[in-house]
């Protein structure tokens, strides 16, 4: 039987993180976020990140061995181990304008909408963060990048889907349940 083994990837707010979730349910995978293992457990989250030693140890012990499961998120920088896993990679390319609203309403929802807004005790760091992800096609930012993202596909050993993450998630499943479907094995 092939393994199923499948990572998403993109840009902050390109909706990676949605699509891995709706995919691994519909196929009944477990699935994994890169972010779970990137940063340590905080209140506020997302303040301090975990060594990538730390991160691969325990994808190792928690997935990675696995025949089947959904990893979203980006190890770029730090994951190269990974790669070896991957039977397919999705790489979910969404307009920046876009992932932007996405960010503001997720922040909003994971924070509270006073926390965000003018005034809140989470609007600084909400704002640098946009501000951040704002740059992730120029490229011009530490950190996540368009370049670093197609530079690091290029050198990947197995097969790689590019998605528009405009689209309806349940169109993109679809989509994906099909690329799934033909991997060799």
């Amino acid at each position: 039987m092939k393994s199923r083994r499948i990572h998403l990837m993109g840009a902050s707010g390109a909706g990676v993180t949605t699509l891995g979730r709706a995919l691994a349910d519909r196929l009944a995978l477990p699935h994994h976020d890169c972010d779970d293992y990137f940063w340590l457990p905080t209140s506020p989250p997302y303040r301090t990140t975990r060594s990538a030693a730390d991160r691969l140890r325990l994808m190792r012990e928690m997935f990675l061995p696995r025949h089947d499961w959904v990893l979203s998120g980006t190890a770029t920088g730090w994951g190269d181990e990974l790669v070896a896993y991957f039977d397919l990679v999705v790489f979910v390319v969404t307009p920046r304008e876009l992932r932007l609203k996405r960010l503001r309403a997720r922040e909003a929802a994971h924070f509270g909408l006073d926390a965000v807004a003018p005034g809140g005790w989470r609007h600084a760091e909400t704002e640098a963060f946009i501000e951040w992800a704002a740059h992730y096609e120029a490229g011009d930012r530490e950190g996540r990048s368009l370049a670093k993202h197609e530079a690091w596909i290029a050198g990947l050993p197995c097969p790689v889907v590019r998605i528009d993450g405009a689209r309806p998630v349940a169109q993109l499943v679809e989509q994906l349940c099909t690329d799934v479907a033909r991997l060799p094995g």
